[in-house]
């Protein structure tokens, strides 16, 4: 839906698409959320901490619980882009966890043979 109307005596349109508590407002290229609380909701945002992502860009973490089939690379070996890593088993399913960008292997921290839980530290890249 779009939202027509008049800002500091300037037409305005804006895109509004609904989000979890609230919406977000596109207009020329910049999109914001804009959150909707009731005056509780709101004192408790105000006091809650803001928690970042975790930055794993340079490690390889298990993404379902599973076996480690095996690992693919040493440390220290260079590694391109969708090369094979390493190998978890889950739900007698095994999948292949691949390189995201070319990189080189610092330190391995899981060997085959064990199981890991999801988001378990695999490897670490330099």
């Amino acid at each position: 839906p779009v939202w027509q109307g008049t800002v500091d005596g300037n037409f305005v349109a804006v895109q509004v698409r609904a989000i979890n508590n609230g919406f977000r407002l596109a207009h020329q290229g910049f999109e914001v959320p804009v959150y909707v609380f009731t005056e509780t909701e709101a004192t408790s945002a105000r006091l809650m901490p803001v928690v970042s992502a975790a930055d794993t860009g340079k490690k390889l973490l298990c993404p379902m619980p599973g076996l480690v089939v095996s690992i693919a690379v040493t440390e220290g070996q260079e590694v391109k882009a969708g090369e094979t890593l390493a190998v978890v088993e889950a739900m007698k399913m095994q999948n292949v966890l691949r390189a995201e960008r070319d990189g080189t292997v610092k330190k391995i921290h899981a060997a085959a043979g064990a199981t890991l839980a999801v988001d378990a530290l695999i490897l670490e890249f330099a």
